[in-house]
């Protein structure tokens, strides 16, 4: 398992020198600080080197490693691996993946796709029939199945612990007599738990129109009981406009 894998002096070299396929029959890589070195100051490989290299949040900037010093310091593990971190925190988070991945064998999915761009639409969702590789620790679950081609795996990842996010893909059509300018919520319960509430539209809600959003949710709800739809609208409206939620679809990207 390679570790967010250092760039300088390692990137494009021969694989006599750095990681590689031939290193062991199953290489998995997290890819987690992969900007160049120059200007960015970027410290793990952008090149794909594994069976399986999983580009967390696109790879280059971690979630919460931007905020500023003493906020990123006092949220990780005290003042003295907390300042640490603050230096090299998208390039030390691969660790902080890999060891959350180990207290959550379904969590950190990852997703074949072009790129990352790509994964931010619905193309790559849900995983394929034979499923999606988590990445981490249970990583070799999928060594099975793999091929001495190039994947490239994505996911997206929460700011601080708990890591793993669960994708979903929510459909909500509006009903109602006029249309109203403000933002569609959607809650999901499951016989595991519920999320909190996640955005699916924000603008012009017409009756009879359908909006679709991916959501990456901060626990895998299970079997879904029921789900809370909430609109709220931006401006003070003395009509007092009425809109429900006709139908909301709920798929899950790991079963589809």
């Amino acid at each position: 398992s390679g570790l967010d894998p250092a760039q300088p002096y390692f990137q494009d070299t021969p694989i006599e020198v750095r990681l590689d396929q031939s290193d062991a029959k199953f290489v998995d890589v997290i890819h987690t600080d992969t900007a160049p070195t120059i200007p960015y100051l970027g410290f793990g490989m952008s090149t794909a080197v594994g069976h399986l290299d999983f580009y967390p949040n696109g790879g280059r900037e971690m979630p919460g490693c931007s905020k500023n010093a003493i906020s990123t310091i006092v949220d990780l593990d005290g003042i003295w691996e907390g300042t640490r971190d603050f230096v090299a925190c998208n390039h030390l988070r691969s660790y902080k993946y890999y060891s959350d991945s180990i207290i959550y064998p379904d969590g950190f999915l990852g997703f074949a796709c072009a790129s990352y761009d790509t994964f931010e639409t619905e193309s790559c969702f849900p995983c394929p029939k034979d499923g999606c590789p988590n990445m981490g620790h249970y990583a070799d679950k999928f060594k099975g199945k793999v091929t001495n081609q190039v994947t490239k795996l994505y996911l997206n990842t929460a700011e601080s612990k708990n890591f793993p996010l669960w994708r979903y893909k929510i459909s909500v059509t509006i009903s109602g007599n006029h249309k109203v300018t403000g933002y569609a919520n959607i809650a999901l319960y499951g016989d595991n738990g519920n999320t909190k509430q996640h955005q699916i539209y924000h603008g012009s809600l017409k009756p009879e129109t359908t909006y679709t959003q991916l959501v990456d949710a901060e626990l895998n709800v299970g079997t879904i009981t029921k789900v809370k739809f909430l609109w709220n609208n931006n401006l003070i409206n003395p009509t007092l406009p009425k809109i429900g939620a006709a139908k909301v679809t709920v798929q899950f990207g790991e079963t589809g």
